[in-house]
């Protein structure tokens, strides 16, 4: 668990950001309250909540909803993310991690090993791992990149 990229000070102020994303979840369905705060690489902070739906597939995580609102501003370097979530009512009282799709989301924008995720017990409980950790051997934007170049190739033989 490499947290060396951000002083405490910055980690405290991210967790900060989240508890306070996490009051704005719209969690009507499953009463679990999450909140994340994105880190972009010129210190920025873009925050998120979850947002459900009835019917449930058009739900949104907190994390994808950060990322997307920094993605839809023009944003596209970051350089770690803190979560929150803790069913509803309640103090943060477990960890919080990122399900596969936010995992894939934040994989489409991050370098995986320099990336940082930081999941959030309590303002004092919290584990600093990077995304390359949480998905290891994935799939990302290079892949097609290199599959193209490599359809591109074959055509020209």
């Amino acid at each position: 668990m490499d947290n060396s990229h951000l002083s405490q000070e910055g980690i405290k102020k991210l967790i900060t950001a989240a508890i306070e994303a996490r009051r704005k979840s719209y969690s009507p369905y499953s009463h679990y309250q999450v909140g994340a705060a994105l880190l972009t690489a010129d210190d920025k902070i873009i925050t998120g909540c979850n947002v459900e739906n009835a019917a449930y597939g058009p739900s949104n995580c907190a994390e994808r909803t950060a990322f997307f609102k920094a993605v839809s501003e023009g944003i596209r370097d970051f350089s770690a993310i803190a979560i929150v979530g803790s069913p509803e009512g309640e103090a943060i009282t477990q960890f919080a991690y990122p399900c596969g799709v936010c995992r894939q989301v934040m994989r489409e924008f991050c370098e995986p090993s320099q990336f940082q995720i930081i999941v959030v017990k309590s303002e004092d409980d919290y584990r600093v791992m990077t995304l390359a950790e949480l998905l290891p051997e994935s799939f990302g934007p290079e892949n097609l990149r290199d599959g193209n170049e490599h359809c591109e190739k074959e055509q020209e033989a």
